[in-house]
């Protein structure tokens, strides 16, 4: 998370909002073998004080995480990034400039296990549930529609995972340090070459 007190000072619910408007991330975790990564979608719960999702069952990072269960779960960290992108110091239409990235980022701690798979149909479901929602009006789909046994034979290839959420950090990088007509002037910028998410953010940070 950059250091920077300006771009820490954004409520809580904002980056909140960030992790489910996701619901996709990047989860980390320190193996024998070295740092393992995997993308995961997944969904957080209400109190956002865990998160479901699954892996492939023989993956590194299930296997990491098997190892975790030993104790008390494997530690980890869950990424996941907004908007971002390059901005040009000719768009500040001030002296003395410098190229930066500006970006919005939520990081997730916490510890991760494989969980029982007694309910694993249903998570599966509810996720799919939650990204078939957004493409309304198309009629959602759902796992009913396969053939008998299929999605049973497909399921035994992954494996269900749950993360307790520890702590939640989040860096909102928009250039708030600098003037607003300054900030304001480099979000015109971005919209210019196609950001339009990051440019809204940077007109108007959260706070």
């Amino acid at each position: 998370m950059h250091p920077n007190p300006a771009f820490r000072r954004v409520a809580a619910e904002h980056s909140l909002d960030l992790i489910r408007a996701r619901s996709f991330g990047i989860l980390t975790v320190g193996a024998s073998e070295g740092p393992l990564a995997s993308h995961i979608p997944f969904l957080l719960s209400d109190d956002a004080a865990q998160v479901e999702f699954h892996l492939v069952r023989n993956s590194p990072m299930a296997r990491a995480l098997e190892e975790g269960a030993l104790g008390d779960g494997a530690a980890v960290r869950l990424i996941v990034e907004g908007p971002e992108g390059y901005v040009s110091p000719d768009w500040y239409g001030a002296e003395d400039q410098v190229p930066t990235w500006n970006y919005a980022a939520v990081h997730l701690t916490g510890r991760a296990r494989l969980a029982p798979e007694v309910d694993f149909h249903a998570l599966l479901d509810r996720l799919s549930a939650h990204f078939e929602d957004r493409l309304r009006p198309k009629t959602p789909w759902v796992s009913s529609k396969m053939s008998e046994g299929v999605m049973d034979r497909m399921m035994r290839g992954i494996v269900p995972c749950l993360m307790a959420v520890n702590d939640i950090q989040a860096t909102w990088k928009l250039g708030q340090n600098k003037p607003d007509e300054v900030r304001r002037a480099a979000a015109a910028g971005l919209e210019g070459v196609g950001n339009g998410a990051l440019a809204a953010l940077m007109r108007d940070p959260p706070g």
